[in-house]
């Protein structure tokens, strides 16, 4: 079997047979042209093979797909405009009016929006455990849940989820797990080996990892028995009307889950990646495992300079032995943490703005998994539609400054970081109480 860095260079692609390119070709086309009107037909039916309109599907975009499904496997995946669209298909493609989904709640801010308000609106409820362990969510699944979600690595909280443990709450209930994989990529973790059996990416960030091209991705793990659990997911093993009565689990087998989500999801509401930005994604994604191993050990070393600097109260990263997560950073990263990580400045909020102000090499800005090193304050950003309440419970603190750390030579990334730093004036005695990050005590385990 192929390895990953091998994977994310050859998988799903063959040489093309018409001119023998050796790079994957831009289709830049809306439709492709029917033999007849039999073959039309046999396409639309899913007879046969084929592309009949690029809102569906695209040759340029299904080499993505492939690549992408390869890496984390899974059976087939469906490649979409965004990180968040991948997030609204994978959950809506499975819940109705009535239900239910129960999430961690270290979340990504604006799938915090997503699933307290815009779901709500829609009929479906999202149910946030007190922590991300295992028995705080199995507390809350009922008849009504449809799903189990996590962020493998909480965005910006750096939570690890224990994905065997929840996958066996899930399952054990007769839910699937999903798993927003976008922090760890498939590079550090691959989360349908650990029970999984959705996974969702925004390309847009260490997988395309250049800050050029948005996109997303949802890979089914084919592993989920859709019709065992026919009373709860009656969408995959019933006619369904709007497809001339298509019976999912019928017609795609143990992809049934993705074939819904395209023929359904995108098909009507139509988020798509285009050819060219599918082309894009793929180039960075050629050289995903070369970067995050430049991320990992450069994160590791921040972390660690970051640690021992006085004017730091504290950092949150799973790369530090005392790190609550560092055992699960352990089993399921293999002891290589990402390049996300939070701290904060010894003098609170406006010490944090001071240093934030006078950043050179980092980059102020929202996005994560890009080349270049970069800042943020969540809870002025990213965070900022979010209660105090619901900032505590997602770990992020007034003070937290986000990083992440890029490719750089680490010397010139510490260089910037000492020169914020000392443009603080921040008292440089740390008190203990906060010398370890306080929202991630050992006894909470996950709970902020």
């Amino acid at each position: 079997m192929m390895r990953t860095e091998t994977i994310a260079i050859h998988s799903g692609y063959d040489i093309e047979e018409t001119t023998k390119a050796v790079a994957v070709p831009i289709y830049q086309t809306v439709a492709y042209a029917f033999d007849s009107a039999e073959h039309g037909a046999a396409l639309f039916n899913l007879e046969v093979d084929g592309f009949r309109y690029t809102r569906i599907s695209n040759p340029t975009t299904a080499v993505l797909e492939r690549r992408v499904a390869a890496l984390e496997g899974g059976i087939e995946a469906l490649a979409v405009s965004s990180g968040q669209a991948a997030l609204a298909y994978a959950i809506s493609n499975l819940t109705d009016v009535g239900t239910n989904i129960v999430s961690v709640p270290q979340l990504y801010g604006t799938t915090h929006t997503l699933f307290a308000h815009v779901l709500r609106r829609q009929g479906v409820e999202a149910r946030f455990s007190q922590s991300d362990r295992p028995d705080a969510i199995e507390c809350l699944i009922d008849d009504g849940t449809r799903a189990v979600f996590c962020e493998s690595i909480g965005n910006p909280a750096g939570n690890i989820c224990d994905v065997e443990a929840l996958a066996l709450v899930a399952h054990s209930h007769g839910v699937p797990l999903i798993v927003d994989n976008t922090v760890a990529t498939p590079i550090l973790l691959r989360p349908l080996e650990w029970g999984a059996d959705v996974v969702v990416h925004s390309l847009t960030k260490f997988m395309g990892g250049h800050g050029t091209t948005m996109g997303g991705i949802v890979v089914d793990g084919g592993t989920f028995p859709w019709k065992q659990h026919c009373r709860r997911f009656p969408m995959f093993s019933e006619p369904d009307p709007s497809y001339h009565g298509m019976i999912y689990v019928d017609q795609f087998g143990p992809a049934a889950y993705i074939g819904r989500c395209r023929s359904v999801c995108q098909r009507t509401t139509g988020a798509v990646l285009s050819p060219l930005s599918a082309f894009m994604l793929l180039q960075g994604i050629e050289t995903v495992a070369l970067r995050v191993e430049r991320h990992v050990e450069n994160a590791q070393r921040v972390a660690e300079f970051l640690r021992a600097h006085p004017s730091v109260a504290w950092v949150n990263h799973a790369g530090l032995r005392d790190n609550p997560y560092h055992a699960l950073e352990c089993k399921y990263l293999g002891g290589r943490s990402s390049s996300l990580l939070t701290f904060g400045v010894a003098g609170g909020f406006e010490a944090g703005r001071r240093f934030y102000n006078a950043l050179g090499l980092f980059r102020r800005l929202v996005n994560i998994g890009d080349a270049k090193s970069l800042a943020c304050h969540p809870a002025s950003t990213t965070h900022r539609q979010m209660s105090a309440e619901e900032l505590e419970k997602a770990g992020v603190r007034p003070e937290a400054i986000r990083l992440s750390v890029g490719i750089e030579h680490i010397d010139d990334i510490l260089a910037d970081l000492d020169q914020a730093l000392a443009a603080t004036g921040a008292a440089r005695k740390r008190s203990r109480s906060v010398e370890r990050q306080p929202a991630m005590g050992l006894a909470d385990y996950g709970q902020s």
